[in-house]
């Protein structure tokens, strides 16, 4: 089964590098304009909404919260919106963020894994976890991000 896992140390408390997680305004620096809308309880919705094929709501992931510890662990299932299928099949994946005290910084490993074989959407999200990764660190440590071209 294949995975991608990532680790990062940021210069930042545990409780700064959970906020680029979960605050709105964080999260839309890092996610390409995306907020994300959740309960944040066990079982229920977690969606990234943003600009997009759909205009401003545009679901862009969904799933399933499977964890959420606060300032440790966030896991949800991974699906890709309605409008990147353009009818192909709605695989599911899942996808873990935890977070650990590391000195005067924190430790961030993403894993996302438990994909689908024949999961189309593999290679694309190898890509932008690491435009993703880099925006965190970048933002938690100088309060901007980065600018990526759109041919990179």
């Amino acid at each position: 089964m294949k995975e991608l896992k990532y680790e990062f140390y940021v210069g930042g408390t545990p409780a700064q590098v959970w906020q680029s997680l979960i605050a709105p305004e964080q999260v839309k620096q890092i996610y390409y304009g995306c907020v994300i809308r959740s309960s944040f309880k066990r079982g229920e919705l977690l969606e990234y909404v943003g600009p997009g094929a759909e205009g401003d709501g545009t679901v862009h992931v969904y799933g399933t919260l499977l964890e959420y510890i606060p300032e440790q662990v966030l896991s949800f299932i991974h699906k890709v919106g309605p409008s990147y299928l353009k009818g192909g099949e709605p695989y599911e994946s899942r996808i873990t963020w935890r977070l650990k005290p590391a000195g005067g910084c924190t430790k961030l490993t993403l894993t996302h894994d438990g994909w689908h074989p024949d999961d189309p959407f593999y290679a694309a999200s190898d890509s932008a976890w690491w435009q993703i990764l880099s925006n965190i660190k970048t933002l938690v440590e100088t309060g901007r991000t980065l600018e990526f071209s759109s041919g990179e």
